[in-house]
């Protein structure tokens, strides 16, 4: 007769008490298991709370366990529901309502709360924290109406909170009490690295500035200080640091600390009572990092699961993170001292800091900004307290190769034990990797994830499970995602099209389908487009462009409107113009009786309404170059005044983005694509968010690339720093042209370089100068063989409407 099951019951819904639950759950079966969670969601990931904040990600796509996953493990889940306290003497846990639930096993996971400065005004209106689903929204909210904000705490998540505003559009100052930011993962030179990164990225800072007190009467309405100083402000955000929830446990009789003490397997003062993550105090410590709580969780539920495991003594804190866009790492100890001996490397050129701290020559801490590719064999040093060698410190300064002549041998998936740790915030080891692929015949990081976890809190390890991925699989890895099709109509990929197109010299969309025997032999809106844009781009000397294959906005030169009517946009060339064109402009406007006339966010004029049957009479009568406002291709090059009129201005923003408008105008690409040309670093023409961003300094034009301004917000990378301005143009036309030759069809380049890597695509434009010439050449002829035929028809008098009626209308996506 099988024995009854024993009640273990969690309290805390988050990524600790349901990470432990899911160790327990692979060692044993012997737990009835029901869990409590105070938030209406099941278990989410809130490593990814700015996500939410900012709008690039819903709450749903940051769900670790979906509700099915609780079913599927017969686990008996209330969620909305807390957790009064702890009945010790009875095994019971009682809630809010009065609800008494027994146990013979219980875990507290119960987290953190946001630390409320207790000052005067606290209690106001738009006064919140940042810890949770709630707060997100009530930020989100207040975005819609508020334009100022301020953050209190120059920490982690005050930093996430403030990037995420900004993303919203929003003012934002950063007030902290310490004189530098993330006092408490940073030394001081990355720390000001870190501070003149994101003052680019458009959030102020108060350092060393204390709040007294939040003025308004029942909404707060700004901030004073000790100073007496008052910052505007009608959003407040505290995020001055968090404190262990231990409400419970000081109710029910638990010993605490700052935290609820624990052992080393994590048993409270209370048998059969355990507590792991942020709430619990482990000799005298209490951790805040993701890492750390998985690690406890881990001895825990061997403990549970009988299998008298190692105990826990600690962990060594390494934090890995992207700060708005900004890759830091910082392990161990960071500050130095007399007993340390002090390896460093700045290049302020390539925003990049590295320094690794010695004592007695073995490894004790280091910090990384701006390239974190260390990162891992750093924290592994650290951790094993490695004594250093030459070899070691060749591959991390030198960039030199190890004894076995590989590059950087500290870092090949090849050279690593397999009980080294890949995923921290999930505790995931190499081996359990290989184990899972080679069981499994897994091919994709997705598999790995849905089975291990990892890869699914912060990300960070993505690239290491893919190398083990390919390390395993050898040649049989395809990339570590699932086959993606152009589209339904063929199995075949983007790069098996091009690579048919190149070998088999296929020169017609309808070619390409017969060849490659296409399941839908005419194609559909998705997969004529994209063939037409991969024949242009292979051969761009040979092809003709296909018009039948292009959106109805491309065959008009025009966007439709919901309402059937379409917008005419003439270029303005850097957003500059003059009287006659603005004249111009107005007449037309004026004889087709325009709804509205509108500036665009790209500097431009936008005609809205104009019928179908206008549009031949409106373009020949403007006689102004299309401004391409529905291209795939390049849209605008925004630009500010620049040198010319700006007395901050360091460079002739307006002349290098006319030049770059003209030069690069009429090129097709894989999607649309914006510019922007700044001539100083204050980013009027918010070069953060384009594709390609210039901006102008006195030492000559920083480069930045795959920024996006849309639904998926994306702050631009920093891709190079050059001094000339022939330098500028030869290396964003080799970019461009990398981009058109391996971007896919209709793939942004803020997720082409999420894709492929930023490293790859400086390998390939910036550090291989033999490539960057060819890529320059191929791009120029690209440019020489651009014709317009509708162009060409606006000036020899012939446009027709017939000139582009479409076989089939296909509306723009």
């Amino acid at each position: 007769m099988t024995a009854p099951k024993e009640k273990l019951v969690v309290v805390g819904n988050g990524m600790a008490g349901i990470g432990t639950l899911e160790q327990i759950l692979k060692l044993t079966d012997r737990f009835d298991v029901t869990v409590f969670g105070s938030e209406p969601y099941p278990n989410y990931n809130r490593i990814q709370l700015s996500y939410v904040l900012e709008g690039s990600k819903k709450v749903e796509d940051i769900i670790l366990n979906p509700l099915e996953w609780y079913e599927e493990n017969g686990i008996e889940l209330y969620i909305g529901t807390v957790v009064e306290r702890i009945d010790t003497n009875r095994k019971v846990v009682l809630t809010e309502q009065g609800e008494a639930f027994h146990y013979d096993h219980l875990i507290l996971a119960t987290g953190s709360k946001p630390f409320i400065l207790p000052i005067p005004g606290a209690e106001l209106d738009g006064v919140v924290g940042f810890r949770d689903i709630q707060d997100c929204e009530k930020m989100r909210e207040a975005a819609r109406t508020v334009r100022k904000a301020a953050v209190i705490g120059g920490g982690l998540l005050g930093l996430e909170a403030a990037k995420g505003l900004v993303q919203l559009g929003m003012e934002v100052t950063v007030v902290h009490l310490m004189d530098k930011l993330m006092e408490r993962q940073l030394d001081g030179r990355a720390a000001r690295m870190l501070k003149e990164e994101l003052e680019r990225q458009g959030i102020a800072f108060m350092l060393e500035t204390q709040t007294k007190e939040l003025v308004g009467d029942t909404r707060v309405t700004g901030l004073k200080f000790a100073d007496g100083h008052v910052l505007e402000a009608e959003l407040v955000v505290m995020a001055v640091g968090i404190a262990p929830n231990i409400d419970i446990a000081r109710k029910s009789g638990l010993m605490v600390n700052r935290g609820i003490v624990v052992d080393d397997v994590m048993r409270t003062s209370e048998p059969n009572i355990y507590a792991v993550g942020e709430c619990c105090e482990h000799r005298e410590i209490c951790y805040g990092l993701v890492a750390p709580l998985f690690e406890q969780g881990g001895v825990l539920a061997k403990h549970l699961a009988g299998l008298n495991p190692e105990p826990y003594k600690g962990s060594t804190v390494s934090t890995k993170l992207k700060i708005s866009g900004v890759d830091v790492f910082s392990a161990g100890q960071f500050i130095e001292s007399e007993e340390h001996q002090v390896l460093t490397v700045q290049d302020d050129w390539k925003g990049t800091y590295k320094k690794v701290l010695l004592k007695d020559r073995k490894v004790v801490g280091a910090v990384l900004f701006g390239d974190v590719t260390d990162a891992m064999v750093l924290d592994k040093w650290v951790k094993n307290a490695s004594e250093m060698t030459q070899d070691m410190y060749d591959s991390i300064f030198d960039g030199g190769t190890c004894c076995s002549g590989d590059k950087k041998a500290g870092l090949s998936v090849e050279a690593m034990d397999d009980s080294e740790i890949v995923c921290g915030c999930n505790g995931v080891t190499k081996g359990t990797i290989v184990e899972v692929i080679q069981a499994n015949s897994f091919t994709t990081v997705e598999e790995i994830k849905k089975c291990t976890g990892a890869t699914r809190s912060c990300g960070g390890c993505k690239p290491m499970v893919e190398q083990i991925l390919a390390y395993v699989l050898g040649d049989e890895f395809e990339g570590g995602s699932a086959k993606e099709t152009i589209c339904a109509c063929t199995d075949c990929t983007r790069d098996e099209v091009v690579e048919a197109i190149r070998e088999k010299k296929l020169t017609h969309v309808k070619e390409v389908m017969i060849v490659l025997g296409w399941i839908n032999p005419e194609g559909c809106s998705k997969c004529r487009p994209a063939i037409n844009y991969y024949l242009g781009m292979v051969w761009p000397k040979e092809h003709e462009d296909e018009l039948e294959s292009r959106f109805v906005n491309e065959r008009l030169h025009a966007n439709i409107q919901k309402d059937g009517t379409f917008s005419v946009v003439p270029r303005m060339y850097g957003g500059v113009t003059t009287p006659g064109e603005l004249k111009k402009i107005a007449e037309i406007a004026e004889k087709y009786e325009v709804p509205m006339v509108k500036v665009t966010g790209g500097q431009r004029i936008d005609l809205l309404g104009i019928k179908k049957e206008d549009l031949p009479s409106v373009w020949a009568e403007l006689d102004m170059p299309s401004g391409a406002a529905y291209a795939k291709g390049l849209r605008t090059v925004k630009t500010c005044v620049g040198n010319r009129f700006c007395r901050f201005g360091t460079q002739d923003s307006i002349g290098m983005g006319i030049t770059m408008e003209k030069k690069y105008e009429g090129l097709y690409m894989p999607a649309k694509f914006k510019m922007a040309v700044n001539g100083c670093p204050r980013n009027c023409a918010e070069s953060s968010n384009k594709d390609l961003g210039i901006v102008g300094n006195d030492g000559g034009w920083e480069i930045y690339v795959g920024g996006n301004g849309g639904i998926k917000a994306r702050i631009a990378d920093l891709f190079c720093k050059v001094k000339s301005d022939e330098e500028l143009l030869e290396i964003c036309s080799a970019f461009i042209q990398y981009y058109r030759e391996n971007g896919k069809y209709l793939e942004r380049t803020s997720d082409w370089i999420e894709r492929v890597g930023l490293e790859t695509v400086q390998k390939a434009v910036i550090e291989d100068k033999a490539q960057r010439k060819a890529l320059v050449e191929r791009l120029e002829i690209a440019i020489s063989r651009h014709r317009d035929p509708w162009q060409e028809a606006i000036h020899n008098g012939s446009l027709r409407m017939n000139l582009y009626e479409p076989i089939e209308v296909t509306l723009q996506s």
